[in-house]
């Protein structure tokens, strides 16, 4: 396992183009958000995502979020109306996640079984933007909670102790904090179903 200490506001290009070429050899990667560390891997590694799912201990109802690099790349994988797009233009990027009927562009095992839904956010981080802006695609990604643990990892020691076997690539970016971002389900009226770190009052008004 590899642990990359990029510059958290201007990450080497060196160290981000590792990443990505480990990224679309099917690496499983631990890295920095605006709201807490995630796993991630390439959109279309199921192998990958399976790893991702046994590190969380979860099956396979557990709802991945599509890490975007900006607003345009969210239209791609889901259907955007006006409204929506205004709302997310004024959010992103930030710690929130968005709910909307995906795209034909998405993977089947991606979206929710019964909504035809898929999450996808924005992050406020200039490592996951740069990881995503050379990667040319989202990333798929999951919080990194441990199983039987109700907080994301924030060390970055702890996290090679735990993670070592399990992960190919630790990308640390400091202190993230410990708080999820907020929920926003955007397929009919704007709905906060999880209130994280992002401010609700331009949702709720």
């Amino acid at each position: 396992m590899q642990i990359f200490h990029p510059h958290p506001q201007n990450p080497q290009p060196r160290l981000i183009n590792q990443a990505v070429a480990a990224i679309r050899a099917g690496a499983v990667i631990v890295y920095p958000t605006d709201s807490c560390y995630a796993l991630g891997c390439h959109i279309g590694d199921k192998t990958a995502m399976e790893r991702i799912r046994r590190i969380r201990n979860v099956g396979d109802k557990h709802n991945f979020t599509l890490v975007c690099r900006d607003l345009s790349e969210i239209a791609t994988y889901a259907m955007v109306d006006n409204t929506a797009y205004r709302l997310m233009k004024t959010l992103t990027p930030g710690p929130y996640t968005f709910i909307l009927r995906a795209t034909h562009e998405v993977p089947r095992r991606l979206q929710h079984p019964k909504r035809k839904t898929i999450g996808l956010r924005v992050p406020d981080n200039a490592i996951a933007l740069a990881l995503l802006e050379t990667l040319g695609e989202p990333l798929m990604s999951s919080t990194l909670i441990m199983p039987g643990t109700g907080l994301p990892l924030n060390d970055i020691e702890e996290m090679e102790a735990l993670l070592k076997h399990q992960v190919d690539m630790i990308i640390d970016g400091g202190n993230c904090g410990l708080e999820p971002t907020t929920v926003v389900d955007l397929v009919e009226t704007p709905l906060v179903t999880r209130h994280g770190k992002g401010d609700v009052q331009p949702i709720t008004g």
